[in-house]
């Protein structure tokens, strides 16, 4: 069974919807709205949870509905996917009030909100797959960052707990559509996944430790996207002062 890449497009850019989604409703909201005195960073905190539960909430529906249609096209027995948990509101206030240490940036701060959200729809893929003893692979997708580049290097692997910590799983970060499929047989195939290309590029970088190798990688894609990431850092930084200029 071959998994076409518009539809693992279509499915990773619903994901990215949602995520964004949560991610700039919560910018809008510190935008406008104090949080820096005791009762206004608890607000800040009770909006955060409110976005990450409904949105979190939609995250996993969609994980939900992508792993049923690949059980189902595998003609495999399992049973209907189970959404993850979202987010609890401890662990939204640890990931926020971390966030706010670092910086009082909307934009940052709003990115921690979105990875809770898209959290949580990997979760439901990851715990899903572990149940019915699926096999996952990490597929990138857009700019790959080197650190996702090693994950996909890893190819097909039979889904097991190691892949979580806290119950949760790793390696989610912001501004990125890499994420888990899964499958129930050598069969199926995701169209455009070489995980032979991915384990090239992370055997060729410089190094001979793990840790070397992604540093050699992160050094080469800033050099071939550096223009583009100063850009990004460009609109993002005139976005930011235009919005504080208007409230």
């Amino acid at each position: 069974m071959r998994i076409s890449e518009a539809s693992w497009i279509k499915y990773i850019g619903e994901l990215r919807q949602i995520n964004n989604e949560a991610a700039d409703k919560m910018a809008a909201y510190l935008y406008e709205h104090e949080f820096t005195s005791v009762a206004g960073r608890r607000a800040a905190l009770d909006y955060a949870f409110a976005l990450s539960t409904r949105y979190g909430e939609a995250a996993t529906a969609l994980a939900c509905e992508m792993y049923d249609a690949v059980s189902a096209a595998s003609g495999v027995a399992v049973l209907a996917a189970e959404p993850a948990e979202t987010a609890t509101y401890a662990e939204v206030a640890k990931t926020v009030n971390g966030a706010f240490k670092q910086t009082e940036s909307p934009d940052v701060v709003s990115q921690a909100v979105g990875r809770l959200v898209k959290r949580a729809g990997v979760d439901t893929t990851m715990k899903n797959a572990i149940r019915d003893g699926a096999e996952w692979a990490w597929i990138p997708h857009g700019d790959t960052c080197a650190f996702c580049i090693t994950l996909a290097s890893r190819g097909w692997q039979k889904a097991s707990k190691a892949a979580l910590k806290g119950n949760h799983a790793e390696h989610i970060h912001s501004n990125c559509d890499c994420t888990y499929a899964i499958r129930f047989g050598r069969d199926t195939t995701y169209v455009g996944y070489d995980p032979d290309k991915y384990l090239e590029a992370y055997e060729n970088a410089d190094g001979s430790k793990p840790q070397d190798k992604i540093n050699a990688l992160r050094r080469q894609h800033y050099a071939e996207n550096k223009d583009r990431i100063n850009e990004q850092k460009r609109i993002a930084y005139a976005k930011r002062t235009a919005e504080q200029e208007n409230k």
